[in-house]
């Protein structure tokens, strides 16, 4: 097969502005409900189709993230069929709540996708609970063990800092100390939102269940959120996903800029950004 013009796919950081825990399924996974925003930072891939295929990690946040079958990018080339070569020029932490490397499988899967003209395969939840939102990329509900994504239409703009205090937390230690499996749901339906005020307003009502078992285990994370809901342009922190990335929201852009300078630290990825 000679290879084909490359294409390129942005991977954005995903944020769980909710992360409600509610149940447990007989074979261990669990249930949630989250409401799923992108931001405007991530990874970039390249993918060609190739006879063999290859993975090049590159960029600031290269170090430590495998290049072989390990990598999410390349168990979803193979996943789809497909064998690529895929460039990954790697802008976000890893095992840091943002879905860094299920976004990046995502990428991989649209790549293909315009490569080849085919959809992405079905059932995307088995390469991870984020990828199957990750997907479209969008804001969304996500529900289930993360397979049932549904569109959420019209979401105001949000404004924010992501913060990472440069430490991991493993997924499955958080989940391990929950005090509860069985909380409630986020309202059904969704109230629909006058502006990004209502929103914050209506999301400080919501939770990120995973956050107090992360905050146990990783106590930095608990000093993070007090330092960003000290700061006087936040209007809203909490971290996301498992963490240990945690974001705080703003009124506005120069907002989250001034708090993003405020915040720098030499062990701290810190990135304003924008939520959508």
């Amino acid at each position: 097969m000679a290879e084909t013009q490359p294409v390129a796919e942005f991977a954005p950081a995903k944020i769980n502005l909710t992360l409600h825990v509610t149940g447990q399924r007989p074979d261990g996974y669990h249930l949630l409900d989250s409401l799923v925003v992108f931001a405007d930072v991530g990874d970039r891939l390249t993918l060609a189709l190739s006879d063999t295929p290859a993975l090049n990690v590159t960029g600031p946040r290269a170090e430590g993230v495998p290049g072989d079958a390990r990598n999410l990018a390349l168990r979803a080339a193979e996943t789809a069929g497909t064998t690529v070569r895929i460039a990954l020029d790697k802008h976000l932490p890893a095992a840091a709540g943002i879905g860094g490397g299920s976004s990046d499988a995502a990428a991989v899967l649209r790549g293909i996708s315009r490569l080849t003209g085919l959809a992405p395969p079905d059932d995307t939840v088995r390469l991870g609970a984020d990828v199957p939102v990750c997907l479209p990329a969008r804001a969304a509900r996500m529900q289930g063990v993360g397979e049932i994504v549904t569109p959420v239409a019209d979401l105001p703009r949000l404004h924010a800092v992501l913060v990472n205090p440069g430490v991991e937390v493993a997924t499955p230690a958080c989940f391990a100390r929950l005090a509860t499996r069985t909380n409630p749901p986020m309202p059904d339906p969704l109230p629909r939102w006058s502006g990004p005020a209502d929103l914050i307003d209506w999301l400080a009502t919501m939770r990120n269940d995973l956050e107090p078992p992360a905050c146990h285990i990783a106590p930095v994370i608990a000093d993070l959120l007090e330092t960003l809901r000290a700061d006087p342009a936040c209007r809203l922190a909490r971290m996301s996903g498992s963490g240990a990335t945690c974001f705080a929201l703003t009124d506005t852009a120069a907002h989250a800029r001034a708090m993003a300078a405020r915040l720098s630290r030499p062990q701290w990825w810190v990135q304003p950004t924008r939520l959508s």
